[in-house]
C-alpha cells in the first residue's frame, strides 16, 4: 500500500495499527483530519452529523484508543480542553491565541527532535519537547488595533 493511503485514507490507518474499523472510529479520524484542534465535543458534533447517533463516551473511547495507537495527537494548552490532531510523528508546536484560542501548529524552531534539551534529565530519556507559543493572532490583532502585526518566528 502507497504511504499516501496512510495518510489520506482512515480505513488504512484504522488497519496499519491493527485497530478495528468501525464507522465511529472512521467518522472520527475524518473529523480531526477535516478540523485539526478540535476537542471530543467538536468531534462528536461532527461525528453525530456523519454518522448519526454516537454516544459522547464512544467518541472519548476511540480518540482514546487513535491516541494510544499512535494515529492521533492530543494536546493540551493551558486552560482549554483538550485537543486533537492528526500530525503526528514530528516534533512540531503550537501558537495559541490567548483572546480566541485559535491554536496553529508551528514547526520546531531550532534542531532536530527533540527541539529543547533539558539543563538536567535527571537520568530520562528525552523523547519529545513540547513548546506552546502564546500571543494574539493577526485576525484579533486587527479586530481591536491594540497590538501591531507580530513578526514571523525564524528558525535558528
Amino acid at each position: 500500500m502507497p504511504a499516501d493511503d496512510l495518510t489520506t485514507d482512515p480505513v488504512a490507518l484504522l488497519r496499519s495499527v491493527g485497530l478495528r474499523v468501525t464507522s465511529p472510529r472512521v467518522a472520527v479520524l475524518n473529523a480531526v483530519a477535516a478540523r485539526p484542534h478540535s476537542d471530543a465535543d467538536d468531534v462528536a458534533a461532527a461525528v453525530r452529523a456523519d454518522v448519526g447517533s454516537v454516544s459522547t463516551q464512544a467518541v472519548y473511547d476511540v480518540l482514546r484508543a487513535c491516541v494510544g495507537a499512535g494515529l492521533l495527537r492530543r494536546i493540551e494548552p493551558a486552560g482549554s480542553p483538550a485537543l486533537y490532531e492528526t500530525r503526528i510523528g514530528d516534533n512540531h508546536h503550537h501558537l495559541v491565541c490567548r483572546r480566541c484560542s485559535t491554536v496553529v501548529d508551528v514547526d520546531c524552531v531550532v534542531g532536530a527532535s527533540p527541539c529543547l534539551d533539558p539543563s538536567e534529565s535527571r537520568g530520562f530519556i528525552v523523547e519529545e519537547a513540547e513548546v506552546v507559543f502564546w500571543g494574539v493572532c493577526p485576525d484579533c490583532a486587527t479586530q481591536d488595533g491594540s497590538a501591531a502585526p507580530v513578526p514571523a518566528i525564524s528558525a535558528h
